[in-house]
C-alpha cells in the first residue's frame, strides 16, 4: 500500500483508524455488533441512532464501547423527534466523534458536543453550505450524492466533487454515494478526499445481521433497481428515499395523498403529516431488514447496489478494496515515468 498510504494519511490520522473507510450510518442495520466488526477490521464504523428509543442507544453505545477500543461514531438524525435525546447520550457517553444529518445542526449543539470531546462532523450540499458548515465549527464534512441510498439529496456526486470537494482546500472532507470499488476510491483521493464512505456494501458482509432475503435482494439487484421515491407535491416537503423498488413504493406515494388531503382538511398539521411519513419509513425498514418483507418493506440501497456480486466478510472487502485502489494507483503511476 505504498501509494495509498500517502494518500490517506490525512484520512488515518483525523478518523484515528488504519483505513479511513467508513461503514454510513443504516438504522436497523449498523448497530454495535456491525459497528465493532468494521472498527475491529480496520476501518470506521458509525452507530445509527436513527429515531430509537433514547434508552435503546444509550445501550448500543455502551456495547460497542465493550466490543471495540476503536474510534467510532454516532450518526444522530437532527429532525427525529428524539433527537435531542440522542444529542444529550452521545455527549453525556463522550462518543468520539458525532456526525450529524438529517438538516444542519445548531451551533450550540456542535458547541455541545465538541466541549465533551467529540469531533464533529455534518452533511454540505453545496458549497455555501460546507462554508457555513466550517464557520459554525465542525471539524470534518461529509459530501454524498444522491446516487444513495436512503434520504438523500437532489445533487450527483460528480457535481458536489466539483462544487465543494474541489473549492474546500486543507479541511476533511469524507465522500460518499455510489462508492463501491477501490479504483473509484483511489480517484477520489487523488481528487482531495481524505477517505470514502459506503453503506450498500456491507449489507452484503457476513457480519451484518439482516434476515437472508433482505441481504439476497441486495445480491439480486441491478444499479437501475435502486431509485429514488416520488414527491406528491410540495405541500409535505418530502426527502427523497433511494431503495430497491417493489409495492411499498406504491404504497408511500398513496400515503402522501392521503397526508396531502388530511392537512388541506385541517385534519392534522403539517408537522405530524411529516411525521407519519418518517414512521412510515422507519417501520418499513424494520419489515425488510428484520422480517424479511421484500414486497413491502422498505429496501434501502444505494445505485452501488449493482455492485455487489457476492457475500464477503468485512476483512475481504476491505481487502478487495484496498488492493484495487492500489493497483488503479501504480496503473496511474506508470503514465508519468
Amino acid at each position: 500500500m505504498k501509494l495509498l498510504n500517502k494518500l490517506w494519511d490525512r484520512g488515518q490520522e483525523f478518523l484515528g483508524v488504519e483505513y479511513p473507510i467508513m461503514a454510513g450510518a443504516m438504522t436497523w442495520i449498523s448497530n454495535h455488533k456491525l459497528v465493532s466488526a468494521v472498527c475491529n477490521n480496520g476501518g470506521f464504523g458509525c452507530l445509527a441512532a436513527g429515531n430509537m428509543p433514547p434508552e435503546l442507544l444509550e445501550q448500543e453505545i455502551e456495547k460497542t464501547y465493550a466490543a471495540t477500543d476503536k474510534p467510532f461514531a454516532t450518526n444522530l438524525i437532527t429532525i427525529a423527534p428524539n433527537y435531542k435525546e440522542h444529542l444529550k447520550i452521545a455527549v453525556a457517553k463522550k462518543v468520539p466523534f458525532i456526525i450529524f444529518a438529517g438538516s444542519f445542526p445548531r451551533g450550540s449543539e456542535i458547541k455541545m458536543a465538541k466541549e465533551n470531546g467529540a469531533k464533529v462532523l455534518a452533511f454540505a450540499s453545496n458549497e455555501s453550505i460546507a462554508k457555513r458548515m466550517i464557520d459554525s465549527g465542525v471539524d470534518g464534512l461529509m459530501l454524498e450524492g444522491m446516487e444513495a441510498g436512503g434520504h438523500i439529496g437532489h445533487v450527483s456526486l460528480v457535481i458536489l466533487l466539483q462544487q465543494v470537494l474541489f473549492t474546500i482546500k486543507d479541511f476533511p472532507v469524507f465522500v460518499a454515494g455510489g462508492i463501491g470499488t477501490g479504483k473509484l476510491m483511489a480517484h477520489l483521493l487523488l481528487m482531495g478526499a481524505y477517505g470514502v464512505q459506503m453503506g450498500t456494501r456491507f449489507v452484503a458482509t457476513t457480519e451484518c445481521e439482516v434476515h437472508p432475503q433482505f441481504k439476497e435482494a441486495f445480491l439480486k439487484a441491478r444499479a437501475r433497481d435502486a431509485v429514488a421515491t416520488p414527491a406528491v407535491g410540495s405541500e409535505l416537503n418530502v426527502v427523497a428515499v433511494r431503495a430497491i423498488k417493489n409495492k411499498g413504493m406504491n404504497e408511500f406515494s398513496n400515503l402522501q395523498m392521503k397526508l396531502i388531503q388530511r392537512n388541506r382538511n385541517g385534519e392534522i398539521t403539517k408537522k405530524d403529516a411529516q411525521y407519519e411519513v418518517e414512521n412510515f419509513w422507519v417501520g418499513a425498514l424494520r419489515k425488510a431488514v428484520q422480517d424479511g418483507d421484500l414486497e413491502y418493506g422498505s429496501l434501502m440501497a444505494g445505485q452501488s447496489v449493482g455492485l455487489i456480486k457476492k457475500q464477503q466478510t468485512i476483512k475481504e472487502l476491505f481487502d478487495e478494496i484496498i488492493n484495487e485502489a492500489e493497483d488503479e494507483l501504480q496503473r496511474i503511476g506508470r503514465f508519468f515515468q
